[in-house]
């Protein structure tokens, strides 16, 4: 029998709370300005969506987002611990703030996310980094404004960190960094345990929302004028298996499907050993669900995926790539790899290479396999050397590059619809979007058509992008 979920109302209203609303304001007054927030995030959509909840609780407390980090009243750190690389910036960022502290000791800072989680990491943090103000997880995000009135009023450290809950906390507020598009969660948690990946030991057990909620919050943000949502999870495709009463993703796209305003449904991520055939014809039969699926194949030789315990042979997931674009002839394939897991030969390497080949991958996240503590294969032997990881992902880029520009050459002189998202980094004049494929395309235009969906012909594309002009 599965477990129940309890869920609880976050709405913010405790004593502590409206006491530190009218501290705020009185700032406000004193000062001429709002007490201001900087979020430094780093990591994964999941993480991204965090902030988001984070920042909506700062500015329902009297808090002004803010982009100078120098100078904020609050500087968070939502972290990741998926990739080496992404612990070492937060470390050396660290570092960097220590300075603006000293400068400034009303300054308070925080770290929270899946770092946090890691009580080696953690203590890494209390003892290195002294100056940390606040420290939470990823399971109670809900507690922060607490957690600033003890370190703001009584001085003191404040860390609250849960290891795991059956707990699923709803209306939080968030400050969205778009209005025009969401990230929804729809399960919280991973069961999966691949041999390489803490996110089952920092986001605990998956739980999924109920249909209920979601399609209220996504209601919700129809009726505020966003047209596209995401729906977020470790594996949307496992979505309701903890539910007392039986609801699966195929049946929620259907329902997210019918709602007035939402003309974009986009998820991620898609585990393959869950993918059936039902969620197949729903991607198909839904007008409104992207046709786009990010489907990770992490590695191509069954040797390398039984030791990463992903639950799924090469050629299983090569027959779900079949059906998909037998059902949905137009569907754009995503995926992610790792190369360099412990083990790897020549030959699993080859057969990695084999899938890119078979799928024609329309882009890719390419990693190079990082070792990550109190994983499984941290454990294993026959760890691969850096200089054969390095060697093998070049040679790994030289193939799908070439695939990836020559998917992207196929939609010149093709005229595709485009959410445009916002104004080019280099150009004022440019506006860059995504097609329901995903493909990025940068074309002219001003800003008054951001949120809009525009028709952009391709001209001219790179491996990474295309460029169009609106038609």
């Amino acid at each position: 029998m599965s477990k129940r979920v309890i869920i609880k109302d976050a709405r913010l209203s405790s004593d502590k709370i409206i006491e530190l609303k009218n501290i705020n304001e009185q700032f406000f007054i004193m000062n001429g300005r709002r007490k201001t927030y900087h979020i430094l995030t780093y990591g994964c959509q999941m993480n991204e969506h965090d902030s988001e909840k984070i920042s909506g609780m700062l500015t329902s407390i009297g808090y002004e987002e803010t982009d100078d980090d120098t100078n904020a009243d609050l500087v968070i750190f939502n972290t990741c611990l998926i990739r080496e690389n992404a612990e070492l910036k937060v470390f050396g960022k660290l570092g960097e703030v220590k300075g603006l502290k000293r400068n400034n000791p009303n300054m308070l800072v925080a770290v929270c996310g899946c770092m946090m989680q890691k009580e080696e990491i953690r203590e890494k943090v209390i003892k290195k980094f002294s100056f940390v103000d606040i420290i939470f997880g990823t399971n109670t995000i809900h507690e922060l404004p607490g957690l600033i009135y003890n370190a703001e009023i009584n001085k003191n450290k404040s860390i609250d960190i849960i290891e795991n809950t059956e707990l699923i906390y709803e209306n939080m507020p968030k400050q969205r960094k778009f209005k025009y598009k969401a990230l929804v969660n729809i399960t919280y948690g991973c069961n999966n345990f691949c041999t390489y990946c803490v996110v089952p030991y920092v986001r605990g057990r998956e739980k999924s929302r109920e249909p209920e909620e979601i399609i209220n919050e996504v209601k919700a943000l129809a009726q505020d004028g966003c047209k596209e949502i995401t729906l977020l999870g470790q594996n949307v495709n496992s979505y309701g298996s903890n539910l007392e009463k039986k609801f699966t993703f195929a049946e929620l796209l259907y329902e997210i499907n019918k709602i007035d305003g939402i003309e974009r449904i986009r998820f991620m991520t898609s585990h393959p050993k869950d993918l059936t055939d039902d969620l197949i014809m729903a991607i198909k039969h839904c007008s409104k669900v992207c046709n786009h699926v990010h489907l990770p194949v992490q590695a191509g030789s069954n040797n390398i995926l039984n030791k990463m315990n992903r639950k799924y042979t090469k050629e299983h997931y090569l027959d779900l790539v079949y059906k998909l674009k037998k059902e949905i002839p137009d569907v754009a394939i995503t995926t992610d790899i790792i190369v360099g897991f412990p083990g790897e030969t020549e030959e699993d390497f080859l057969e990695t290479v084999d899938v890119v080949k078979n799928v024609q991958y329309d882009s890719a996240f390419t990693f190079l396999y990082s070792m990550r503590e109190g994983t499984k294969a941290a454990l294993m032997e026959d760890q691969i050397p850096d200089e054969v990881k390095h060697e093998r992902f070049d040679r790994l880029l030289d193939v799908l590059y070439k695939i990836v520009l020559e998917r992207n050459s196929q939609c010149i002189g093709h005229t595709y619809p485009v959410l445009v998202e916002s104004t080019s980094k280099t150009s004022d004049n440019f506006l860059t979007g995504r097609t329901e494929h995903f493909r990025l395309v940068h074309f002219k235009g001003t800003e008054e058509l951001l949120g809009q969906i525009v028709n952009v012909k391709i001209t001219n594309v790179k491996t990474f992008h295309m460029e169009g002009e609106i038609v």
